[in-house]
């Protein structure tokens, strides 16, 4: 359902409830369609789609964590209308409250303590349940090449494993900060070997995640041995692999908002 003229939103921003049956709960997913999607010139035009975790955080600061959102709608408004990127359909794929660590895990964690993970079944609920929805709905192009997952910290963690789990329905990967640690590195060490990366994949960090200078170096340490992983595979830098190590950037909505940008143009540059 549409829902126009909502404040601090850059273009049309629409909201559906999805009952899923993997999780046995309601999620709400915000998808903004880019300027012109309902042109009848653009009728019949299928566009890429990015699915973003933590949808709360997205698009609104009255629903993002402490107040600060990642400002998809006005990065991805300017872009497009600066020929910067494709235009493409972003979906906020909301998490689940309460139980959003134990749907981001994958794997059983004692530090924080999660002894029932569920994010095993994630990839399932994305591409068995959100992903046919959207393309229901919207005109949304179906191939790997067109579709991207993304996210941050937990929400970056699961979107690596599902890059990982279903290598063949992703085409773009962005991680923003992703939690590597959890699970005593679990997710680092399956991707070693891996191969079947996707065509692109954005990585970003900044040097002061955590406010504790062993532990950051130790974040960006992993990001590192994570891209060291996809170099391995194939992925050449500067062409399939941005990394971004940002300098003092903090674990936070605003630091990812600020480099979303750089992010977007790299794995949709409009060609």
């Amino acid at each position: 359902m549409a829902a126009p003229n909502l404040p601090h939103v850059a273009g049309d921003l629409r909201f559906h409830e999805l009952k899923s049956c993997v999780f046995r709960n309601v999620r709400l997913l915000r998808v903004w369609v880019p300027p012109g999607y309902d042109d009848p010139s653009n009728s019949s035009r299928l566009y890429p789609a990015l699915y973003l975790n933590d949808g709360q955080n997205l698009f609104q600061s009255e629903t993002s964590y402490a107040g600060v959102e990642w400002q998809v709608d006005e990065t991805a408004d300017r872009l497009i209308r600066e020929v910067r990127i494709a235009p493409l359909i972003v979906v906020g794929i909301d998490h689940a409250g309460k139980d959003r660590m134990k749907e981001y895990v994958p794997y059983w964690c004692l530090s924080p303590p999660i002894l029932r993970p569920q994010g095993r079944r994630y990839p399932e609920f994305l591409v068995d349940e959100v992903m046919p929805f959207i393309g229901r709905n919207y005109r949304v192009a179906s191939d790997a090449e067109n579709i991207g997952l993304g996210g941050s910290s937990l929400g970056g963690l699961i979107a690596l494993y599902t890059a990982i789990v279903r290598p063949a329905m992703i085409g773009r990967l962005l991680i923003e900060s992703p939690s590597l640690f959890m699970s005593n590195w679990q997710l680092l060490k399956e991707a070693r070997g891996f191969k079947k990366w996707p065509k692109r994949v954005y990585l970003g960090i900044g040097t002061r995640e955590s406010g504790r200078p062993n532990r950051d170096q130790l974040y960006v340490k992993g990001v590192l041995r994570l891209a060291e992983s996809i170099k391995d595979a194939g992925l050449l830098r500067d062409e399939r692999l941005k990394v971004n190590i940002a300098e003092g950037a903090t674990h936070s909505e605003t630091e990812w908002a600020k480099r979303l940008p750089a992010a977007m143009e790299f794995l949709f540059r409009s060609s």
